[in-house]
């Protein structure tokens, strides 16, 4: 089988901590119709690029794609930024949201082929995060580090970007577990294995660290619109 190709159910093995994970990813979506689909293609953002990437299908809500859910509640949950700032802290729950809240209406593209589009969250730009912690010079790098030892990278540049979030919320409603409550990363323009649920901690690394599904075979870079799914 041609790795490139569209996969919409597959079992994915890694190991992480010594021990082996499978993930089990859903066969079947809530798909827009054919000709709606065909319409989105045609669309294009402000950027340029179409609407839909390549090889992907609209759906009609968010998709649980599984995981190990962590167990902090809003009370008891932290998370940790450190490495390459001038203020490394542990922030709660409530030092969140003491923080200037933003609403973001974003794309989000899944690697097995699936995309919702319109969703609307509710959190912190990752940049308002960054200008708290005061990111060194020689950061190139995030990484999110989540429960059960998952993590993801992606560039520093990529962080700056106005949709990039710790979200807490998704359509004004509190982020269910299923979905990363009580808080998940969110990175609209790259496949969707970036936006960690399970939030625990930021690093700002100068050196790039392979997070969970890139240790697999995931590409790093993970561009929808380039189909960057495997290495």
């Amino acid at each position: 089988m041609n790795r490139k190709r569209l996969i919409t159910r597959r079992t994915f093995l890694a190991t992480t901590g010594g021990a082996l994970v499978s993930i089990g990813l859903p066969g079947f979506y809530v798909r827009l119709s054919n000709v709606e689909n065909s319409a989105l293609a045609a669309e294009l953002r402000p950027d340029g690029r179409p609407r839909l990437p390549p090889n992907q299908q609209a759906v009609k809500r968010l998709i649980d794609m599984g995981g190990q859910a962590g167990r902090a509640t809003e009370k008891d949950w932290k998370m940790r930024l450190h490495g390459e700032v001038h203020n490394p802290c542990t922030f709660s729950f409530e030092d969140l949201m003491k923080l200037e809240q933003a609403h973001v209406t974003c794309d989000v593209h899944c690697v097995t082929g699936w995309s919702l589009l319109d969703s609307e969250w509710t959190g912190v730009l990752l940049r308002t995060i960054m200008e708290v912690v005061g990111v060194k010079d020689e950061a190139r790098y995030v990484i999110f580090e989540a429960a059960a030892g998952y993590s993801s990278n992606i560039s520093l540049e990529e962080a700056r970007k106005p949709q990039v979030m710790v979200a807490h919320s998704y359509f004004r409603r509190k982020l269910s577990r299923a979905h990363g409550a009580p808080v998940r990363a969110l990175v609209p323009d790259l496949y969707f294995y970036k936006s960690a649920k399970w939030l625990e901690g930021i690093k700002f690394s100068r050196q790039d660290e392979p997070g969970y599904w890139e240790r697999a075979g995931y590409s790093s870079s993970a561009d929808p619109w380039r189909e960057e799914r495997f290495r």
